[in-house]
């Protein structure tokens, strides 16, 4: 064997034998600090740094901060985090100053589900239905109607039969001017669904949450070209349920 393979396989077995032995003694280190960081957060306080804490803390035998890292299982404490509703997302890794990192990403809301006869949920961004919190309550779009007992009872949504429903709510929350204007979903029986908005008096009959961008486009000419015109509280109903047609009574 030459001079230069030895000295290969001896630099091989020394670096296997340094890395074996920096992953142990790194186990035997203890957790200095414990670091969360919480994305999504603006406008969104259902859960706090103190929350998370808590969360990573309840049923272990003693804090975090102070544990040797050979006694805290990370994988474990993710899907502790992940059990909160109001958490999409959970990376916990450690670093070299013997920092635990906590990242954490939250659900945010974009619909509130209104319901006389029982509790109150959210729609989150990807479909979750969410509870109420008491610590914090968004300023969103409500969602009323004699179907929302079947809402609250589903899991995602986007992932049910209420789909259509689902890119509605979406559809609203992604533009500016519809997250401003439109205040209220009301579901009816038939299917259909009726918008309610912010300032001016008149409801809109949308007929079923389908065809979404061609029904918008003519609502946005009746709020930009016919209300200016008319005035801003002339009808009590529109209608752009049906095909190239903007009904106005």
């Amino acid at each position: 064997m030459s001079t230069r393979k030895i000295l290969a396989a001896v630099l091989g077995v020394v670096t296997l034998t340094l890395l074996i032995a920096f992953s142990g003694g790194n186990d035997r280190r203890v957790c200095n600090k414990v670091l969360i960081n919480i994305d999504n957060q603006l406008n969104n306080h259902f859960v706090d740094n103190t929350d998370v804490m808590r969360l990573l803390t309840d049923g272990f035998t003693r804090q975090l901060e102070g544990a040797l890292f050979a006694d805290i299982n990370v994988r474990q404490l993710e899907k502790k985090l992940l059990l909160n509703p109001y958490i999409r997302e959970a990376e916990i890794y450690r670093d070299l100053r013997g920092h635990l990192l906590v990242q954490v990403g939250l659900r945010r809301p974009m619909a509130r589900i209104v319901q006389a006869g029982g509790a109150d949920a959210y729609i989150a961004e990807d479909g979750t239905i969410l509870p109420v919190s008491d610590k914090f309550s968004a300023r969103v779009l409500t969602i009323s109607g004699k179907q929302v007992a079947a809402l609250t009872a589903t899991e995602n949504i986007a992932k049910s039969d209420f789909r259509p429903l689902y890119e509605l709510v979406a559809y609203i929350n992604r533009h500016d001017f519809w997250r401003a204007q439109i205040a209220q979903i009301e579901l009816l029986d038939n299917g259909e669904v009726r918008l309610w908005p912010q300032v001016t008096k008149q409801y809109i009959e949308f007929g079923k949450p389908e065809k979404l961008t061609d029904k918008f486009k003519r609502l946005r000419v009746f709020y930009k070209d016919i209300l200016p015109r008319k005035g801003w509280n002339t009808y009590k109903r529109v209608n752009v349920k049906y095909s190239n047609q903007i009904i106005c009574e």
